[in-house]
Formats: C-alpha cells, sequence, structure tokens
C-alpha cells in the first residue's frame, strides 16, 4: 500500500462547511493525478457533505465505544458510518480517552469494518495501543502538534522506537508520523525512519493555498 497522508481537519475555520469542501476537493483532484493515498479526518457535521463530494476515503475525528441508545451528545460509530465515514481517529491528543475505551474503539471499528487511526504520545502508549489491533497508530509528541518543527526532525529517535515498539507488539500494524510536518522534507525523513506515512493538519488546513502544501507533501513519498 502507498504511504498514507492523512490531513486532519481539526476545527480550524478553514476546514468547515463549505471551506473544509474546498480543501477537500483540492486534495482528491491530487490523489487523481498523482495516484497519492490521501485520507481525510473531517469534522462529523461535515462527513456527509464531504464523502458524496470525492472520492479519497473521509474519516471521523472520534467516535465513543457506545451502541445505539440513549447516549446524548455521544459519538455513535454507527453513525459516522452510515454518514460516509471510511475510518476513525482515536484518542486524538486533543480529545484523549482511556486505554479501555481506546481498545472498546477499536472492536467497534473491527465490527462494523472501520478503518482505526489511533494516536499515541509516546513509543510505550503505542506499543500497549498496537496490541489491541488498530488499522494505524500515528506517534504524535503533544508538545510538537501544530508547531513549526516536525517530530520526524526534532525527535526522529521516537519515530524508530515506536515503529519498533509496534513491531514487537503487532507486526500487522502500521505507524504513521505526526505532530508539526509540515513539508516534503518531513514526509521523506518519516518514511526513511519506517513510517508507512503522515498525518497534517494545520500546515495544510491554515494554508491560504493548501493545495501546493499538499503537492510538496506527497511529494516527499518519492
Amino acid at each position: 500500500m502507498k504511504p498514507m497522508l492523512l490531513i486532519n481537519f481539526k476545527t480550524y475555520e478553514r476546514g468547515t462547511g463549505k471551506k473544509a469542501l474546498s480543501i477537500a476537493k483540492k486534495a482528491d483532484m491530487i490523489s487523481k493525478k498523482c495516484k497519492a493515498n490521501i485520507v481525510l479526518s473531517v469534522q462529523f457535521a461535515d462527513i456527509e457533505r464531504v464523502s458524496g463530494a470525492v472520492s479519497v476515503p473521509v474519516f471521523a475525528q472520534h467516535i465513543d465505544p457506545v451502541e445505539p441508545g440513549s447516549h446524548t451528545g455521544w459519538i455513535l460509530p454507527q453513525s459516522v458510518k452510515e454518514a460516509g465515514a471510511r475510518g476513525t481517529l482515536i484518542n486524538h491528543s486533543e480529545h484523549g480517552i482511556d486505554m479501555k475505551s481506546v481498545k472498546a474503539c477499536i472492536g467497534k471499528c473491527k465490527e462494523l469494518g472501520l478503518v482505526s487511526v489511533c494516536c499515541a504520545a509516546t513509543p510505550s502508549v503505542a506499543g500497549k495501543i498496537a496490541g489491541f489491533g488498530p488499522d494505524y497508530i500515528a506517534i504524535e509528541p503533544p508538545e510538537l502538534i501544530g508547531g513549526d518543527v516536525s517530530v520526524s526532525q526534532a525527535n526522529p529517535g521516537i519515530i524508530t522506537k515506536t515503529v519498533e515498539a509496534v513491531k514487537k507488539a503487532n507486526p500487522k500494524v502500521k505507524v504513521l508520523c505526526g505532530a508539526g510536518v509540515h513539508c516534503g522534507e518531513d514526509v521523506a525523513k518519516a518514511v526513511e525512519l519506517g513510517s508507512a506515512g503522515v498525518l497534517v493538519a494545520s500546515a495544510i488546513v491554515k494554508s491560504a493555498r493548501p493545495e501546493e502544501v499538499i503537492a510538496d507533501l506527497i511529494g516527499g513519498f518519492g
């Protein structure tokens, strides 16, 4: 499988509603032109809007390990799939959950056929989550998220240690590199260190010309 560029729209103004759709269409165009593996993680209210307009996979930003019933305000896994999501982020540092819930969410993804991308702040946490059998683990030191220095440049050892920990726990789980990734050079370094792709947010979504940033990042895959 080609390396993944997973774009997290977060709740940025430029990643909301019609503006989110605009970025999504540009990413979709580049994906087709370059035959790149691009995935979009959008806000819940935008899943149906975006997934209906693009061919690239659309992910949710979170799910809760609940069944249909009396759970007002919680995110039902079945609802994001019904809206068009093909996967979800789990345990992002901005929406962290306990390990019991992480395991339960991964189980829900397996039941529903959703791709699970679990975030981890450290290699040890990544190794523990890998034992639950997600599809991907994104290593993201919280102190580097949203910054101008990527983890692949600031602390490359954390990527290699994460890859080692994950392979030891479950060799089927792939590792993504997140936090501060903003250019093709960061991507190339992450892949060199064993990453199967990158998780990017502000570098793309907050850019005045997101298509140029996406093209640069894709170029880092070689």
